[in-house]
């Protein structure tokens, strides 16, 4: 591969204003460009893109500023031979301290706080409403980079940490590795049960009405994963009835999350709009993972994060 200009698609803005990643990558050797929706490409192009375009198949490779690469059709950038990377590795720190956010949040009551605070309200919890964390059980569903920032960041609060891993194998700040066919061992005793795996065949629809049942009543679900990993239709039910206790989420199979979802309106919810890896430094983050693998092309080395 022979790399002539790097373009960034539009649709990072999703994640960053584009032109600050411009901006940060402006030192490469490669020129760089921000390129309009309809550019079209061919060999010698590489993109930096939030999702996929079908003119992007005719590059020579594609980066995706994201972890998840679901959107991408892999199999057909397989075929016509183009690389795909993507952006896993990089948001241990901020999706971690986000999960612990909502950990605290609904351990210290500190959303219903807020809500009483737009309406002029001094409101007081009942006795037996605010806990600690120290001490309390957390499940992490998925142990990779995501599931290892929640990891840490737990144990350091003094939490029991299990977790759920395809391998079994065991990892630092884990009491228990449970495989995924343990799972409701794993997430039974848990008070929080946290999702932080990637959208796979094996993945979606992964939590839904029988786990709902198999958690604790005080148990609340977090998902800093993908959307469809949990049965949305079943974790609306689970929490009319009061199956579990709470939620915070922050990937949702329809996004923006509709008006007319019962999601909204749940007190003992939490709704993040899939901000979880969000950070005023992602382009720093993004650039140093494109230049990395624009000195390997260079170098005719492996890529970093390659897909496909």
């Amino acid at each position: 591969m022979h790399l002539e200009r790097l373009a960034v698609d539009p649709s990072v803005g999703l994640a960053m204003p584009p032109q600050r990643l411009v901006d940060a990558l402006s030192d490469l050797d490669v020129p760089v460009e921000l390129v309009d929706e309809d550019e079209q490409f061919g060999p010698g192009d590489a993109i930096v893109s939030f999702g996929h375009r079908d003119s992007f198949i005719d590059a020579d490779w594609v980066h995706c500023v994201r972890a998840g690469y679901d959107e991408f059709p892999v199999g057909v950038y397989d075929e016509a031979g183009t690389y795909l990377t993507n952006s896993t590795g990089i948001h241990g720190t901020t999706v971690g301290e986000t999960v612990i956010g909502y950990l605290l949040t609904i351990a210290r009551r500190l959303h219903v706080y807020r809500d009483a605070q737009h309406d002029h309200e001094w409101t007081r919890p009942r006795y037996e409403e605010p806990f600690t964390l120290k001490d309390e059980r957390v499940c992490v569903v998925g142990l990779g980079t995501l599931g290892r920032g929640v990891v840490d960041r737990a144990a350091a609060l003094g939490m029991d940490v299990v977790g759920v891993r395809r391998s079994g194998d065991p990892v630092e700040n884990v009491s228990s590795v449970y495989t995924p066919d343990r799972l409701h061992e794993a997430i039974e005793d848990a008070r929080f049960v946290v999702l932080a795996t990637p959208l796979t065949t094996e993945t979606e629809g992964m939590i839904s009405a029988p786990e709902f049942e198999a958690m604790r009543d005080d148990a609340s679900l977090v998902n800093v994963a993908r959307g469809p990993v949990v049965d949305e239709d079943d974790l609306v039910t689970a929490l009319e009835n009061e199956t579990i206790a709470g939620a915070a989420i922050d990937a949702f199979t329809e996004e923006p999350l509709p008006e007319s979802s019962p999601l909204w309106d749940f007190d003992e919810v939490v709704l993040t709009p899939h901000v979880a890896a969000a950070t005023s430094k992602y382009h720093e983050d993004i650039a140093q993972l494109v230049r990395e693998n624009v000195e390997h092309v260079a170098a005719d080395e492996a890529l970093t994060n390659r897909v496909v």
